[in-house]
């Protein structure tokens, strides 16, 4: 008889290993953690909620929780990645004692959400002043993208409701801050609504809008060091008076639905004024065209400029009745003078980017809602925002080069994932990460960049 050769070496499994550590390459995210005082903020934030002789402090709870969201988890239970590596990520409690903890803070409405959130606040512009000319602001401008997120539920939440895509569940409005080029990005807001909440309710962007704002530091809010950049559900006239009448300090590019009055307007703008479009390198976009809509448009309010593009459809794409000669068109509308109508449609297009924060977000617990409660819901989105802030702060504060721009999937899989043999001698603990992991060089780098961060306070 012939011997089968599979295609994997067979190997031998016992279940009686000891100092060894699983998820390993989480020390990032602790080490993350303290260097940006995320703990001391969020336990002192929650210190309200904390009981009498309570065994576990509430912010370390919830850092935990947070912790295992960054780590791929999707649910509370998931926390219990963390309990069983005591030596990296030391007590953690209970299942049960973790639910009490949601269900209180969700009784609690709206002050447990300030908290967290004056807390994020706080940190975040403690972690842009360790970052320095790796920080989101470094050319003198912060940028947020606001975009909804359709959530599915697969059972009958608390205002789970048909979305407009046909689907059923929850609808969150979302605000990001563009990293750029060379980076990621971080969440700011997380508005959520049931699953039938509009795309363009004006009400609900001023609201996420005030959120993101809410999480920078003041010295934005003069001097238009703020853009916010919206898709055409943003277009509303209420949220673009809104922000008009903070143009003082806030500058925006906002997509606008082309209606038959704009598409009118197209139609006789002169071949001579439209002007190729650029790309990010600043070479012409092949068959892509910008110009500039003058007159009275839609009663726009004062300062406001309409900028239409017309491109050749992609193979296959079907056009529109708002479309024009065989081309499809867009428009947005801005606040800016005085730069290139080209540079400023560029800089509206790269808005495309918030599409990856969304993909991050929803490999990083936003696949779904796991609690029953809207109030609970709210809660996990405050977790899920904290995940995101650790996964854009850690490559922010210690990795280079292209590793900078990894997706949470490619984190895990090549950072966090490394297992380690935890070794005690004396007093001193020393994880040991396999010499033969690609990626080990990278976790030893980023770890030793963290540590000659200064401490927090």
């Amino acid at each position: 008889m012939e011997k089968c050769i599979g295609s994997y070496p067979r190997v031998r499994v016992e279940g009686g290993g000891r100092a060894v550590v699983s998820q390993g390459g989480g020390v990032l995210l602790v080490e993350t953690v303290r260097k940006a005082g995320l703990d001391a903020a969020i336990s002192a934030a929650l210190t309200p909620w904390r009981k009498p002789r309570a065994v576990h402090d509430p912010g370390k709870i919830l850092l935990d929780v947070a912790l295992a969201v960054a780590l791929g988890g999707d649910c509370l239970a998931d926390v219990a990645m963390l309990r069983a590596e005591p030596a990296v990520f030391g007590p953690v409690a209970s299942d049960p004692t973790v639910s009490r903890l949601i269900d209180t803070l969700a009784a609690s409405g709206e002050n447990a959400l300030r908290a967290i959130r004056a807390a994020r606040a706080e940190v975040r512009r403690h972690v842009w002043r360790l970052a320095d000319r790796e920080a989101p602001d470094v050319g003198g401008t912060v940028t947020v993208d606001l975009d909804g997120v359709l959530v599915i539920a697969h059972s009958d939440k608390e205002d789970a409701a048909p979305t407009w895509k046909r689907t059923y569940g929850h609808h969150p409005l979302m605000g990001f801050v563009d990293h750029g080029p060379g980076g990621t990005g971080e969440p700011v807001a997380a508005l959520l609504r049931p699953g039938n909440a509009g795309s363009n309710t004006a009400t609900d962007h001023i609201a996420a809008a005030q959120l993101a704002l809410a999480q920078l530091p003041k010295k934005y809010r003069r001097g238009r060091r703020t853009l916010i950049r919206t898709d055409s559900a943003g277009g509303t006239h209420d949220f673009l008076a809104w922000l008009a009448q903070r143009g003082r300090w806030l500058s925006y590019p906002v997509g606008m639905v082309i209606t038959e009055q704009v598409h009118q307007h197209v139609l006789k703008v002169p071949a001579s004024a439209w002007t190729a479009a650029v790309e990010t390198g600043g070479e012409i976009r092949d068959g892509a065209w910008v110009a500039e809509l003058t007159g009275d448009v839609e009663g726009r309010p004062k300062g406001m400029r309409l900028i239409v593009r017309k491109e050749r459809p992609h193979p296959g794409a079907q056009l529109r009745l708002t479309d024009a000669d065989g081309m499809r068109l867009t428009c947005f509308a801005t606040s800016t003078s005085g730069r290139p109508i080209a540079e400023l449609e560029l800089r509206h297009r790269l808005r495309a980017r918030a599409e990856d924060r969304i993909r991050a977000a929803r490999a990083t617990g936003l696949r779904n809602l796991p609690l029953h409660r809207t109030a609970q819901n709210r809660i996990w989105l405050e977790i899920v925002q904290i995940a995101l802030d650790l996964l854009a702060w850690m490559p922010m504060l210690a990795l280079t080069g292209k590793a900078r721009l990894w997706e949470p999937r490619r984190i895990r899989l090549r950072l966090f994932a490394a297992a380690g043999q935890l070794v005690t001698t004396g007093r001193r603990r020393t994880l040991r990460l396999a010499q033969h992991w690609p990626w080990t060089g990278h976790i030893t780098a980023a770890l030793d960049r963290l540590t000659h961060l200064p401490d927090p306070g």
